[in-house]
């Protein structure tokens, strides 16, 4: 046989011989595109930044061992037509997971949810604390002044506090903490304009954002739902007969850091503009982020003649319509 010939066919079949390792290898690789792998670790986060080439994410997906190589990843994305639908935002694994079903997920935006839960009754400074603590969140808010974060919300009134409705709202890792606030603003708003609405007729309350105040007097007064209609009844008799509503959670508020746990006496008479035992009419402001139920209760009072109403040490509230009687209660649960 011509030594040419012999050439030829060694070179055919080193040919065939490196296209059948190719497609070997070629297959496993596809192959593994849908076997689920162990994760390095679970729960297992991952980034995806915003602008990222897909060549860039599926080498950090095959750095953090993720995926078992970049180049099918890459492929696949671009075999599927998703190359360029990949979602930023943070992805948390918990199972063992295949290629094909972590594109899956990266191109619906499946990400990871945080969630942060705003407490009824928690003031504007306690809501700033709990934000600027949460570790999910990306911090905007950080060194601004109430003024600028009312602006960056969106919002109209000169004063935070008691604006924003307390829930529990869930975000994507790295969502900026004016976002949460914008979403609790807007859902305080929406609750005030549906409870507005359906008020009791003849209210001494000019507009919606002087029911939003008593609500927040309301919240802080009593935790009880069923105590809550009669306190706003009480209030609304007080402000229709011109009576101050004389309420300690005002006061307490109005102190500020001052306050150190006991009321006394002298603080009830020192006039400060949150003081309603020495000023007439609501507060200039909210004292407290009110839940609904409180919300409603501004708008919907009990019908009740009474002027009076002491705690019961249990959480609820004794309810009175004179001073005699209000005092006898008094003496009953306060001095007992």
């Amino acid at each position: 046989m011509p030594v040419r010939k012999r050439a030829g066919r060694l070179s055919a079949w080193l040919l065939l011989g490196a296209l059948l390792i190719f497609c070997v290898v070629a297959g496993w690789k596809g192959v593994r595109l849908f076997l689920p792998a162990e994760l390095p670790r679970s729960p297992h986060e991952f980034e995806v930044r915003a602008g990222a080439s897909l060549r860039s994410i599926a080498s950090e997906m095959e750095a953090e061992g993720l995926v078992p190589d970049a180049w099918s990843f890459v492929m696949l994305a671009r075999l599927l037509g998703k190359a360029g639908a990949i979602k930023a935002g943070s992805y948390e694994f918990t199972s063992p997971i295949s290629p094909w079903e972590l594109l899956q997920r990266v191109t619906r935006g499946d990400v990871a949810l945080a969630e942060i839960t705003i407490i009824e009754g928690w003031s504007f400074r306690q809501l700033r604390k709990a934000l600027n603590e949460h570790p999910a969140l990306r911090h905007e808010t950080t060194g601004r002044s109430d003024a600028e974060i009312l602006a960056a919300v969106g919002a109209t009134e000169a004063s935070p506090e008691g604006l924003f409705f307390p829930d529990t709202y869930y975000f994507s890792k790295g969502t900026s903490d004016v976002q949460v606030l914008k979403r609790a603003y807007r859902t305080m708003q929406r609750h005030l304009e549906q409870v507005w609405a359906s008020r009791a007729p003849d209210l001494p309350l000019a507009s919606p954002y002087e029911a939003l105040i008593l609500a927040s007097i309301i919240e802080k007064e009593t935790g009880v739902e069923a105590d809550r209609p009669l306190v706003a009844g009480v209030f609304h008799n007080r402000l229709r007969l011109g009576m101050r509503l004389q309420s300690d959670p005002t006061v307490i508020y109005g102190m500020g850091e001052a306050f150190d746990g006991n009321l006394r006496k002298k603080d009830l008479t020192t006039d400060q503009a949150y003081n309603t035992y020495t000023r007439s009419g609501l507060p200039p402001t909210p004292i407290a982020l009110p839940g609904l139920a409180s919300l409603r209760a501004a708008v919907q009072p009990a019908d009740t003649q009474a002027l009076y109403f002491v705690s019961r040490g249990d959480g609820t509230s004794e309810f009175s319509e004179t001073l005699a009687e209000h005092n006898r209660a008094v003496m009953k649960y306060q001095k007992r």
